[in-house]
């Protein structure tokens, strides 16, 4: 059972003919009291403290976890597109190469559309992935800062009390 401010308030001693100083005790169990109500509050609020910095860490979690995925699925769309685009390109060359004997010329433009398209859709590609990587990056470098700032925060209210404490 954990002992609380009320619980030191209400005790009461039974009182013997040469026992302490009865205004003493009254008095330093007061103080006693005041201190330990201070400490237990303090504990509340901390307590509070580290469950929405919890909910935080878990929210950024959720939110790193997305990223991720987003990512990984970026990626598999990015593969996908590219063997999508070296097949078209491949098939283009094909008919390219058939077309050629029959009509040279239009065989040349075939395929240097051909490239075109996969360039750009490599370009996209590249693109995409940047924009997603720098994301992810500023994501991860706020959830650090964050992170520290609550580190420094609390150490500096450590340092705070404890140093009130001595006094």
């Amino acid at each position: 059972m954990a002992l609380t401010p009320i619980d030191i308030h209400n005790k009461e001693f039974e009182r013997s003919f040469r026992g302490y100083n009865e205004d003493e005790v009254d008095q330093f169990l007061d103080n006693i009291v005041d201190e330990f109500e201070k400490l237990y509050k303090e504990n509340l609020e901390m307590k509070d403290r580290i469950t929405h910095l919890m909910d935080q860490i878990n929210q950024f979690r959720t939110m790193e976890k997305t990223l991720k995925d987003t990512l990984v699925t970026a990626q598999k769309t990015a593969d996908e597109v590219t063997a999508v685009a070296q097949q078209k390109a491949k098939l283009i060359l094909q008919e390219a190469e058939e077309q050629a004997r029959q009509i040279r010329v239009n065989a040349s433009q075939d395929v240097v559309e051909a490239n075109r398209e996969q360039f750009a859709i490599r370009k996209q590609i590249r693109i995409l992935k940047a924009k997603i990587r720098s994301l992810l990056e500023s994501q991860i470098e706020e959830i650090e800062q964050l992170a520290d700032d609550d580190i420094a925060s609390t150490d500096i209210n450590s340092t705070d009390d404890a140093s009130n404490n001595d006094d």
